[in-house]
């Protein structure tokens, strides 16, 4: 079913996961490619009419994670408690949307915290940071709240563990990617980045009976299976990291397109270029049997020759994409005549996660 949440903030821009309400006035229910659908959106007869035959397939769930509602939170309530202007080390969510809107709100995003004036606060992002990075914020006396998420906190933690065994780490992740700087940062001696499949043979251990792989959060889950299985195969002692790395939003939403792209002429993912997870979709959907698949930012980014003989369109969103944006791109369709949206649910989340202490009210555990 569609959660929704109630606004904490009632004057600000919405940068909201679910905005209020998401149902529509009319729903039915229905089934598609096995799956229960637990919400349809009926269309209506002039919509019905102008696109007869034509679809939208929505994804279940899609947009924002626990993590990201979390970070995004964590930046309000910051500005609240202390005012503008806060600083945020590098982008809090890979959203433009979000980042843009928060920055007319008054925080200032700045790549590293020597940038940031002595004293006063910083919000590190939800991809979390290097010992190194938490080492300079105190040198300059300012106040850090730590947005990173839970999650990827897990796996600084699994690399903190396992070089203190001394083990060699393989990290499977994207060079130059916040989330691998700060994870392979917990323990650079014994880190070593695997960047896919194809990077494998490169890859040097000190002791065959003492590897194991960690990954980063927003990845494939088959590309991440396919460089693990080609890492066994050199190294057969390869130890698999105590709990999956890869993020369960992560994974929840590749299963819901893996469900829905086999049916789809072409699919939408609303999505950020520099967000991992959304551009993972769009891979997901094309080798899921999309025929094709796109990644836009804004509903004014869609091609209308995109939908030249299209009858079946999927739209997903990526773990840091409010619903907002969706929603456009729901009305850009419905113009287009795609009027019908079918709802495939593949699973429900309801995770939420607690904000940092110092920000935490009664009104949020």
């Amino acid at each position: 079913m569609f959660h929704c949440r109630a606004s904490r903030h009632t004057d600000a821009p919405a940068v909201r996961g679910r905005d209020c309400p998401r149902r529509p006035a009319h729903v039915s229910c229905g089934h598609v490619l096995g799956y229960p659908l637990n919400v349809g959106i009926a269309r209506s007869a002039d919509a019905a009419g102008a696109g007869a035959g034509k679809r939208v397939l929505l994804a279940e769930p899609r947009g924002y994670c626990a993590g990201v509602d979390r970070a995004v939170e964590t930046v309000e309530r910051t500005l609240e408690k202390h005012g503008a202007p806060i600083y945020v080390r590098k982008e809090i969510v890979h959203n433009r949307h979000v980042v843009e809107t928060l920055r007319e709100r008054g925080v200032v995003f700045v790549d590293e915290t020597d940038e940031v004036p002595e004293g006063s606060v910083v919000v590190f992002s939800a991809h979390g940071v290097s010992p190194a990075v938490h080492e300079s914020a105190a040198a300059r006396n300012l106040h850090t709240i730590d947005a990173t998420c839970p999650l990827v906190t897990k796996v600084h933690q699994e690399a903190k563990r396992f070089a203190r065994d001394d083990f060699d780490i393989l990290l499977i992740g994207h060079e130059g990617h916040e989330e691998v700087e700060g994870t392979a940062g917990e323990a650079p001696d014994h880190v070593q980045l695997v960047d896919g499949p194809d990077a494998v043979d490169g890859v040097e251990v000190r002791d065959e009976n003492k590897v194991i792989w960690l990954s980063q959060t927003t990845l494939s889950v088959d590309e991440t299976m396919e460089t693990v299985q080609r890492l066994r195969k050199r190294f057969p002692n390869l130890q698999d990291p105590p709990s999956d790395d890869i993020c369960y939003a992560t994974q929840n939403r590749q299963v819901a397109v893996k469900a829905m792209a086999p049916e789809c002429d072409l699919v939408i993912v609303v999505g950020s270029r520099n967000s991992s997870n959304s551009k993972r979709l769009v891979e997901v959907a094309l080798n899921a049997g999309a025929r094709a698949s796109y990644l836009v930012d804004f509903a004014r980014e869609v091609d209308p020759a995109w939908f030249e003989g299209v009858t079946t369109v999927g739209v997903t969103s990526g773990a840091s994409v409010p619903e907002i944006l969706v929603r456009g791109v729901l009305d850009l369709l419905a113009e287009h005549g795609y009027g019908e949206v079918q709802p495939v649910t593949t699973a429900n989340e309801t995770l939420v996660f607690a904000l940092p202490r110092e920000l935490r009210t009664t009104g949020r555990r």
